[in-house]
């Protein structure tokens, strides 16, 4: 069952055309985690944070890819993360033309 992952985290930048620049390497990299369907970038200069929406294919494998979102993001020195995971109702997603796919 299609099952989102929802992270924030505090982050001090790079925001826009740099971040894009810095994150590059790492967005194409995170087209080849087990599952994934999509994500969406996110970010706040204003608040400073930034973080993800991401489609997987199953719970699980939402769940595999937080542990190690999670883990890298410490490594980084981000230690308020936020990551919450919901299953999709797919029923009603489809009435509001949810990309699924």
């Amino acid at each position: 069952m299609p099952t989102v992952l929802q992270v924030y985290f505090p982050f001090n930048g790079p925001f826009g055309d740099e971040m894009e620049k810095m994150m590059a390497t790492l967005a194409h990299s995170i087209n080849e985690e087990p599952g994934l369907i999509w994500k969406i970038w996110t970010e706040d200069e204003e608040s400073n944070q930034a973080g993800g929406v991401y489609l997987f294919q199953t719970r699980e494998n939402a769940i595999a890819y937080r542990e190690k979102h999670t883990a890298r993001l410490k490594d980084m020195g981000v230690s308020e993360i936020e990551a919450q995971i919901l299953t999709v109702n797919q029923a009603l997603s489809s009435i509001n033309n949810g990309p699924l796919r």
